[in-house]
C-alpha cells in the first residue's frame, strides 16, 4: 500500500524523500493526535525510537505493537520540564533520579533538565557533572540533561561544563538556601555573560534583589501574609531590570527563572522589543494558587519568590496568553518533610518549594481550559517552547524524525489528588484534595512504553544523548 506524503507542517523537511514503507516498531492511531497542524486524525509510525511516518487514520500501517487511541484521549508529545530540582547525590532523601523520573513519566514529561544545586556536589565543575551523570544513568525513567552552576569564583569551569554539555547556567542573586551554592552579584553575573557570550551559552536566574528582601519584614510565624511581604515584589523587580541591562550591555542570552511578580511584565516586554536576548518562564503554582487560600501554617505551599495574589495570577496568564512569558516549567523543589516544618507551620523555618512534578499538566489544564485555552497552546508552553530554547530540536512535538516521546492524554477525565499515590519521595504537595482535569494515561518514551520498572532513560547533552 502506497503511504501519502504528509503535509509540510506536520515535520517533514522539504524534498528530503524521507516516505518510509513497511512494518514499523510501533503504530498508534486515533482520531485526535497533536501534530504541528493542530489535533487531528492520524497514525503515527515509529521505528527505532523516532516518528518516521506521520499519516491520515485510514491508512492502515502496520506494526509489531498497534495502539488504538480511545475515543477520550488524545495522543500528545511528552512534555519537556527545563527546571527540575531532582538533589542526588547528596541529598538523595529529598528527591532522586528514580522518583523524580518516574514521577515525571506518570505526568507525561518525558525530558527533563536537572538544576545544578541541592545536590552535593553542586554542579559547577566538570568532575561534578561526571559525579552527577553517574548518579543518574541507571536509574532515569526519562531522559535526562543538566544545567551547570555559576557561583564566585568558577568563571574558568563554565567552558569546561559547557564543552562537557550542560544546557546552560543557573545563578541566584541572593542566598540560594544552600550554603554549597552562593550567590552573585551583579558585576559577577555580568562577568559571567560575557564569558557565555563566547559561545552563545544562557545564564538562568534566580532573580529576587538580596538587599530590598534584607529591608523587608520578617517572616516568623504560621501566618502566610507575612511570608508574603518579606519576599516583595519589588525584590524581583529590582533584580530582573538589572538581569535586563547587563544582558543589554554584553549582548548574552539571559533567561529569567519562576517569573512571579506581573509587575515586571512591562519591563520584559520592553527589553524583548528592544532585542535583548531574555526569555522567561512561570510556574504552575504562580498560574493557579493564590496567596489569599494558603492556609494558616500551610508551608506546603511555600516557595520562593511566593505565591502571590489572586490579581497577580491573572495578570500572568495574559502575560504567557501574549508571548511576553515564553512557557511554563515546574520548578519541582522537594523536600523531606522534616523540612517543611508541618508540626509548627512556620514560614522563616520551613524550606521553601513546591512538588509538582507529576501533576503539572492536569494542574494547568485544569486552569487552561476554564480561561478558553486549547490543549494545544497547553501543550506548547509546556513541551515545544522549552525544547526550543534549551536546543531539544527533537523533543516537544509529534513531527517526522522527532524523538517517539508521547503521553496518552484523556483531557476530559478527572482525578482528585490524592498525595499516597504520587511517585514523588516524600509525599506533599499544595495540591493535596484539589479536583483536577486531564489524566495521564500512558507515556511513551522513544517508542517504548514506559513501566516504572526498567529505566531506559537516556542522558543528554548539549546537541546530543549519550
Amino acid at each position: 500500500m502506497s503511504e501519502e506524503q504528509a503535509p509540510a507542517d506536520e515535520g517533514r523537511p522539504a524534498g528530503s524523500g524521507s516516505e518510509e514503507h513497511g512494518r514499523f516498531d510501533l503504530v498508534i492511531r486515533g482520531e485526535r493526535v497533536l501534530t504541528t497542524s493542530g489535533i487531528r486524525p492520524r497514525e503515527v509510525g515509529v521505528r527505532d525510537g523516532v516518528v518516521v511516518a506521520l499519516q491520515p487514520l485510514g491508512n492502515g500501517l502496520e506494526g509489531d505493537r498497534v495502539v488504538e487511541l480511545g475515543d477520550d484521549e488524545t495522543l500528545i508529545p511528552g512534555l519537556v520540564d527545563t527546571h527540575v530540582h531532582v538533589n542526588e547525590p547528596g541529598r538523595t532523601e529529598w528527591e532522586g533520579f528514580a522518583s523524580a523520573t518516574r514521577a515525571a513519566a506518570k505526568g507525561g514529561v518525558t525530558t527533563i533538565l536537572d538544576m545544578p544545586l541541592n545536590s552535593i556536589p553542586p554542579t559547577i565543575d566538570v568532575a561534578a557533572l561526571e559525579e552527577k551523570r553517574d548518579a543518574a544513568r541507571e536509574q532515569a525513567f526519562v531522559d535526562v540533561g543538566f544545567w551547570g552552576g555559576a557561583v564566585p569564583g568558577n568563571t574558568g569551569e563554565l567552558r569546561g561544563l559547557h564543552d562537557a554539555g550542560v544546557f546552560g547556567f543557573k545563578c541566584f542573586l541572593l542566598h540560594s538556601g544552600v550554603d554549597e551554592f552562593p550567590p552573585l552579584d551583579a558585576a559577577e553575573m555580568e562577568t559571567d555573560m560575557r564569558e557565555l557570550r563566547t559561545y552563545d551559552s544562557m545564564l538562568i536566574v534566580h532573580a529576587e534583589d538580596s538587599r530590598a528582601i534584607d529591608h523587608a519584614p520578617s517572616p516568623e510565624g504560621d501566618v502566610y501574609e507575612k511570608f508574603l511581604h518579606s519576599r516583595p515584589r519589588g525584590a524581583e523587580n529590582l533584580a530582573i531590570a538589572e538581569v535586563i541591562e547587563r544582558a543589554r550591555w554584553t549582548g548574552a542570552r539571559a533567561h529569567i527563572l519562576h517569573l512571579s511578580s506581573s509587575d515586571a511584565l512591562a519591563m520584559i516586554r520592553t527589553a524583548k522589543n528592544d532585542g535583548v536576548r531574555l526569555t522567561v518562564e512561570t510556574c504552575p503554582h504562580y498560574l493557579t494558587l493564590t496567596a489569599e487560600e494558603v492556609p494558616t501554617g500551610g508551608t506546603a505551599y511555600k516557595c520562593c519568590p511566593p505565591i502571590r495574589e489572586a490579581s497577580n495570577r491573572e495578570l500572568l496568564w495574559e502575560g504567557l496568553a501574549d508571548g511576553t512569558i515564553d512557557y511554563i516549567a515546574s520548578d519541582h523543589s522537594p523536600s523531606t518533610l522534616d523540612l517543611k516544618d508541618l508540626e509548627n507551620g512556620d514560614f522563616a523555618v520551613a524550606w521553601g518549594g513546591v512538588s509538582s512534578l507529576q501533576l503539572e499538566l492536569p494542574v494547568i489544564w485544569t486552569e487552561a481550559r476554564r480561561r478558553g485555552f486549547s490543549l494545544e497552546q497547553v501543550v506548547s508552553w509546556m513541551a515545544e517552547k522549552p525544547a526550543d530554547n534549551v536546543g531539544l530540536t527533537g523533543k516537544g512535538r509529534i513531527a517526522l524524525g522527532g524523538d517517539a516521546d508521547f503521553s496518552v492524554f484523556a483531557a476530559d477525565d478527572a482525578f482528585v489528588v490524592d498525595v499516597s499515590h504520587l511517585e514523588h519521595k516524600n509525599p506533599i504537595t499544595p495540591y493535596a484534595g484539589r479536583a483536577l482535569s486531564g489524566v495521564v494515561r500512558r507515556t511513551y518514551l522513544h517508542g517504548q512504553e514506559i513501566d516504572g520498572e526498567t529505566p531506559t532513560g537516556r542522558l543528554l547533552r548539549r546537541g546530543m544523548i549519550e
